[in-house]
């Protein structure tokens, strides 16, 4: 079977199974017994529709239509598909439904319409207008989009986009913004040569207009060449806006001197001697797809300084509309927009282009992994799985909207809802914030032992943006520069963080001299205490942490964690600092659950398990968490005699001993810990309500288990290991840790001790 074959049959699985279609609906309330029936349905879903029938604003608040939007088509214009009907281009709106979900969490159906007459085809959707919180116009065809979507506008209440015009105008004028900043020209002084003349082509046309190209530099051509002046072929009244002159030519009689390229029209339009006439260092747009209208390669041959951008994912700069239309949506949905305006499309642009020009995020850097992503000539706009995009252009969009004038639930503060919008992307954003603003009230030293790691690089650059710490390097200068450059970092070695090199620095010697003076007399000569300064980082870390010349280590992105804890004890520990367990804490989607102890004691006594509670409820609490703990085991209440069931046994008499502060209860399974019903029925006198929130094992073999199975099937994200009885002094992280999940560390390794001891 051949490659195309191959592709071919696994998307029509993909599409079919395990059940058919992208979509489906879920109940968001329980329906469980006659009561949720009886609230859900009739009788008292009349409460929801009276309230309703008195107040129709209200009907955001009792349903789901304010953050529900219509993708509607009839199909006459499918990317790349053509007129291909309202039924097979089904499959592309449930495509476009599970873009908005996924990108920003906006429900939506699909509506594929049997309508040719764009008369009738607005009627139909202006009717559907109490259903939805927005419109979403696509792939309907020239020039009656143009109809559809101005009868719509007048006639609806509610915001009415047509993608496949707007959305791809906004991206394209992100893209030119940026990329002429990186030729240094401006909007007002280039010459433009345009081809296509269908909707987006118009819509990109009239957007850059708005962003200050003269009228007169924009020519604009179709298959029968320049729009002219008393062209009568072909023509429609979006087209003769554009008209230039009053004699036919060809894009090749115009292209002569131009500094941008914008193609939406067909392959092999632009040749490479027409790129040759073009302005130095050209801006080439060939946004045909699948197939552009001259390829990259073909383009570089010719002007080498070209800034090219398409339609297609498999080179640099692809134009797609989903760094827009998701975000545009939500931002107008969140402050009950009635339209979506010129100023709001701007905004967009300036937080899309904005944005590529910043850091590069490490969670687009991870879904991108070998692509060169920082800002230049192959990189004018973000990647579409670049999370920053959700709070970054919706906040811009809300605050468009209330500035000019169409926000019906103007918000209070915009940085509030930034900060939220952020955390429905970034899911320990949430949880972590106590964490984070505890941090912030002093400026710790955080030396990190794998400094040349790209992650732990990332993580710097993070901590500069949102903490008051500083990062120290161990590691290569070399090495790191080089790293921060393919990254597309601004990390600059003393102005952003400390650095360390293992192989030449002058601290090398009083280093060796304090890890020997600490290890003399346990076999550690000074022979050997060179070599493992020279070559062991987290042992170099523990020592700046021991010599105050940093506060706190993170190690263990590579390497055994026992390994790693090992030169933390020799050196760190004291007769008050010692590791007492590792803390786990895993982000679910109904909350937050801890778990201990995951990686210090293979199987802890019964006073290792009561310090590990102790040491649980205390770092539990700098999450803004009252703990709920549970001691875990195969025993349950005494039912078994085994020896997880007499050490968890033992513990809880150690906890008995004295008056604590926090709940706990055990010995227990699992289900009976998140499950009260299960709980009660085994043991009615259990000593709290709920679920547990922290979950201590009798075994590591236990904890580990319940924490990677989380992780893996339970879509769980964790931040951790938090290694506890250190004093905060150093934490050891394991090698699946991503970038956000260093910054975590980071902020509760840079909280002083005393703010949660």
């Amino acid at each position: 079977m051949t490659d195309t074959n191959n592709s071919r049959k696994r998307a029509l699985n993909y599409h079919e199974f395990p059940k058919p279609g992208k979509l489906e609906i879920r109940a968001t309330k329980p329906m469980a017994n006659g009561r949720d029936l009886s609230l859900a349905y009739s009788p008292g879903v009349a409460e929801a529709s009276l309230e309703i029938a008195k107040d129709p604003a209200t009907a955001n608040r009792y349903t789901a239509r304010g953050n529900l939007v219509a993708v509607v088509t009839n199909g006459s214009a499918v990317l790349g598909l053509g007129n291909i009907g309202a039924l097979a281009s089904k499959p592309v709106m449930e495509g476009k439904a599970v873009l908005f979900k996924k990108f920003a969490d906006i429900d939506c159906f699909d509506i594929e319409l049997n309508q040719s007459d764009p008369e009738k085809l607005a009627d139909i959707i202006c009717a559907m207008e109490p259903s939805f919180g927005a419109i979403n116009l696509e792939d309907i065809k020239a020039p009656d989009c143009f109809i559809v979507e101005q009868i719509c506008r007048e006639r609806m209440n509610i915001p009415v986009f047509h993608d496949d015009q707007h959305g791809t105008a906004i991206v394209v004028g992100a893209a030119a913004t940026n990329a002429l900043q990186v030729v240094g020209k401006r909007f007002d002084e280039i010459k433009v040569a345009s081809t296509g003349g269908g909707a987006a082509g118009i819509a990109c046309l009239n957007m850059l207009l708005k962003l200050g190209v003269k009228r007169e530099n924009v020519f604009l051509c179709d298959i029968d060449g320049l729009v002219y002046e008393g062209r009568e072929k072909d023509m429609t009244p979006q087209k003769a806006a554009y008209a230039q002159g009053t004699s036919p030519a060809t894009l090749d009689d115009v292209i002569e001197g131009a500094d941008l390229f914008l193609g939406l029209s067909a392959p092999g339009v632009l040749t490479p001697e027409m790129v040759g006439k073009m302005a130095k260092q050209p801006i080439v747009f060939a946004l045909a797809n699948p197939t552009p209208e001259i390829m990259p390669d073909a383009v570089r041959k010719v002007a080498p300084d070209a800034i090219i951008a398409t339609g297609r994912s498999d080179f640099p700069n692809q134009v797609n509309n989903v760094l827009c239309f998701p975000f545009i949506f939500r931002g107008a949905l969140d402050v009950g927009a009635t339209e979506i305006n010129d100023a709001m499309q701007l905004g967009c642009i300036e937080g899309i282009a904005a944005l590529a020009r910043a850091t590069t995020s490490a969670e687009a850097a991870a879904a991108y992994k070998g692509e060169q992503l920082s800002f230049g000539a192959d990189y004018l706009i973000p990647k579409p799985f670049d999370p920053r995009l959700m709070g970054i252009v919706a906040s811009a969009v809300a605050k468009a909207a209330m500035e000019s004038g169409v926000a019906t639930k103007p918000l209070d503060d915009l940085d509030v809802y930034k900060d939220r919008l952020d955390e429905s992307v970034f899911r320990s954003a949430l949880i972590m914030r106590p964490v984070f603003e505890a941090a912030a009230t002093s400026a710790r030293r955080i030396v990190f032992a794998e400094g040349e790691n790209e992650n732990v690089l990332r993580a710097a650059q993070a901590m500069l943006e949102e903490t008051t710490d500083r990062p120290i390097l161990i590691g290569r200068p070399d090495v790191i520069k080089r790293r921060c450059e393919r990254a597309g970092l601004a990390l600059q070695a003393e102005r952003d963080f400390d650095i360390v090199n293992p192989e030449r620095d002058d601290r090398y010697r009083d280093y060796w001299g304090s890890y020997h003076q600490i290890m003399a007399r346990q076999g550690v000569t000074p022979d050997l205490a060179k070599a493992i300064l020279r070559t062991n980082t987290t042992a170099i870390g523990a020592i700046m942490v021991h010599r105050d010349e940093a506060d706190s280590l993170i190690c263990g992105t590579f390497g055994q964690y026992l390994w790693h804890m090992n030169y933390i004890t020799q050196i760190l520990g004291t007769e008050a600092l010692h590791p007492v367990g590792a803390l786990s804490l895993m982000i679910l989607e109904d909350g937050p659950l801890f778990i201990a102890d995951t990686h210090v004691h293979t199987t802890p006594t019964p006073e290792q398990i009561a310090e590990t509670v102790i040491s649980a409820a205390r770092h539990v609490r700098r999450f803004g968490v009252n703990p709920k703990i549970s001691l875990c085991s195969y025993s349950q209440f005494g039912n078994h005699k085994c020896s997880s069931g007499e050490s968890a046994r033992a513990a809880l008499a150690i906890l008995d001993s004295e008056q604590r502060n926090f709940t706990y209860e055990g010995e227990m399974h699992v289900d009976a810990a998140l499950d009260e019903a299960v709980r009660r029925n085994i043991f009615p006198d259990s000593r709290f309500d709920g679920p547990a929130n922290v979950l201590v094992f009798t075994s590591a073999d236990a904890a580990s288990a319940v924490r990677n199975t989380l992780k893996v099937k339970g879509n769980g994200l964790e931040v951790g290991p938090i290694l506890m009885g250190m004093g905060n002094r150093a934490h050891i992280v394991t090698p699946s840790i991503t970038a956000r999940g260093l910054l975590n560390m980071s902020a509760i390794a840079g909280t002083p001790v005393a703010k949660y001891g």
